[in-house]
């Protein structure tokens, strides 16, 4: 502890003295890319898209709507769901359709469920694995 506190009395050392002057060498120089102007607010850059568009799944205002399989039973608070028509309360398909929800059972019966939001669905749904044209080919595509 002595010894830093004698060398700092003599003075500065060579090395501090060689920083101190490419400090000052440097003082005047400015960054490469620091000093250049911002493109203007309406000029968009072009850029190439990250996907090729071969590659590119449809946006949401192409998507009519979304479905899911859902096996086991639905419980909404704490009740299970039960189709209306038959009784059937496992093996639903939940479709998400204009801020809707709807459920289908395995005999084809069809209702509105009003106590599922679409951010419950975007929580429970994963990945879509494929799309299709039609509403039947993606009942096929479910097996149902």
């Amino acid at each position: 502890m002595f010894h830093r506190i004698r060398r700092r009395a003599k003075g500065p050392s060579e090395v501090r003295k060689r920083l101190a002057e490419l400090h000052a060498q440097m003082q005047d120089q400015v960054p490469p890319g620091f000093a250049v102007p911002e493109p203007e607010p309406g000029a968009a850059a072009v850029v190439d898209d990250f996907l090729p568009p071969e590659l590119r799944g449809p946006s949401h205002d192409q998507v009519e709507g979304e479905m899911m399989p859902w096996k086991q039973p639905l419980v909404l608070d704490g009740e299970i769901a039960v189709c209306a028509v038959c009784g059937a309360y496992r093996d639903w398909l939940i479709l998400s359709t204009r801020g809707q929800i709807w459920l289908r059972c395995r005999a084809g019966h069809q209702q509105q469920e009003t106590r599922i939001d679409t951010a419950w669905y975007n929580r429970h749904s994963g990945p879509a694995d494929a799309t299709h044209a039609t509403f039947e080919d993606c009942l096929r595509h479910l097996g149902h």
